[in-house]
């Protein structure tokens, strides 16, 4: 029977592996209240959360990618006369020093594209985000109902 000094090498020979979390902080960014809704294979989703930049730079969230979707694009809304049209963030999602950006319904958030599975009530989906300085912050989304208007809950 292996000891626990054993099986702790043998994990450090592994190296890093990847981790997801409820929230992340990586450098001055902390990324928190990571949720989803619900949405059918093949379909599209949503991803939302809340940045935190306590640093004294900017920073900018530049990408997400996820194994559930075939895309992951970064997305706001812009008014169009009338209309409220959704469009990518071109450039990313500034997260100036001090500041609090939230990605919710209506605003800022992650499109996940091509579900390649649904996104089922109750599951949670990996989401890496790429920051320009920070790095990489890997977080779960918490999948809510179909019209969630919030997280659903944190642990």
């Amino acid at each position: 029977m292996p000891t626990p000094r054993r099986i702790l090498l043998a994990l450090a020979l592994l190296g890093p592996l990847p981790a997801f979390a409820d929230d992340a902080t990586i450098g001055d960014i902390r990324v928190s209240q990571p949720w989803s809704r619900a949405a059918g294979a093949n379909g599209t989703g949503a991803g939302f959360l809340t940045i935190r930049n306590t640093g004294a730079q900017p920073d900018r969230l530049l990408s997400a990618i996820s194994p559930v979707a075939r895309s992951v694009q970064l997305h706001t809304h812009v008014r169009d006369g009338e209309v409220m049209r959704m469009r990518e963030a071109e450039g990313g999602i500034p997260i100036p020093p001090g500041a609090t950006v939230t990605l919710q319904p209506g605003g800022f958030h992650v499109m996940l594209i091509g579900l390649k599975e649904a996104l089922a009530q109750g599951s949670e989906v990996p989401l890496t985000l790429r920051f320009e300085r920070a790095g990489e912050a890997r977080v779960m989304l918490h999948v809510g109902a179909a019209g969630a208007r919030g997280p659903a809950h944190q642990h």
